[in-house]
């Protein structure tokens, strides 16, 4: 449960900046979960997941325990470089996101 609950504009939208900014839908190339990715280097991509895509996804399913520190799906991590390959994820930050 959060402790800080953010009511300043500019608070609100560095949030949106840092969670939501430029993330391009990809579905996983194995069950078709929909999942929000943002690249900002070659090395780094945020995934952001929701329940119904979590919900799709069986290797996530099969996993017991929290989702937080878990690495993610390797079939969804194999769809999102192929998207990226493909030009459909673009790699790079934009003034900082």
């Amino acid at each position: 449960m959060p402790s800080f609950v953010p009511t300043s504009a500019d608070t609100l939208e560095d949030q949106r900046l840092y969670t939501s900014a430029r993330l391009v839908e990809v579905a996983c190339l194995d069950c078709l979960a929909r999942v929000g990715v943002k690249k900002n280097s070659e090395h780094h991509t945020s995934i952001q997941w929701t329940a119904e895509a979590r919900g799709h996804c069986p290797e996530l399913n099969r996993r017991t325990g929290g989702r937080d520190f878990q690495p993610a799906c390797r079939r969804l991590v194999a769809s999102i470089e192929a998207a990226a390959r493909d030009g459909q994820v673009p790699i790079g930050a934009e003034d900082g996101y």
